[in-house]
């Protein structure tokens, strides 16, 4: 679960950009500058950012405020898992990214995973749509939502790109150091069901 004051801060943050999306009245628009301006003092004084970096990233956004997706590509292959190293921590992670605008989740994965692993791949099935808040993720300022698209590789081979640096397939037991913004060894740990279990419900939050 992820600590009180994030949850504070986005709920806030949240709060705000939807009140300043249908807002009319000064003062109530007011109201609504002063609460956003909260949640970027909030976040400001528990990480190492920056206000000027926190009002971009996190409280730059207009529109009613929903959650963001994440999706992410999983493959099997000789009872390993596909994991591609990420330039930004040296640590590695399930081909993936934000959902785009345009793309269906399943076009997004096969995207996410020719452009970070060099493999060209084709959806199969979904295998898990989680909250980030439920699981140890490193605290970030966004509600998450993460889905889990099972792939099959159809052609390429192993390369990185311009987020990453290299791709391979990594047996159960024998996991990398992870890059616990993307997943946690958790999650890849019950994907891994999915390998033993062709048959396993899809999982919810």
């Amino acid at each position: 679960m992820e600590q009180k004051w994030l949850s504070w801060a986005k709920e806030i943050q949240g709060i705000a950009q939807t009140g300043l999306t249908y807002a009319k009245d000064v003062y109530d628009i007011e109201r609504y500058q002063a609460l956003r301006e909260l949640s970027v003092d909030i976040l400001a004084n528990y990480t190492y950012e920056s206000k000027e970096r926190i009002r971009l990233s996190f409280a730059g956004e207009g529109g009613y405020s929903t959650p963001k997706v994440d999706i992410r590509g999983v493959i099997f292959q000789d009872h390993k898992i596909l994991l591609v190293r990420e330039k930004l921590d040296g640590k590695w992670a399930l081909p993936g990214g934000w959902a785009d605008i345009g793309l269906s989740p399943s076009e997004v994965a096969v995207k996410e995973i020719a452009e970070e692993s060099g493999y060209q791949a084709e959806a199969v099935r979904l295998l898990a749509v989680l909250d980030k808040k439920f699981h140890q993720h490193p605290p970030e300022p966004y509600h998450v939502y993460k889905m889990f698209i099972l792939c099959r590789v159809t052609g390429g081979v192993a390369a990185g790109g311009v987020e990453t640096s290299a791709a391979g397939f990594f047996a159960e037991e024998e996991l990398p150091e992870l890059s616990e913004e993307r997943n946690t060894a958790e999650q890849l740990h019950t994907l891994f069901q999915y390998l033993h279990d062709p048959e396993k419900a899809v999982i919810l939050d």
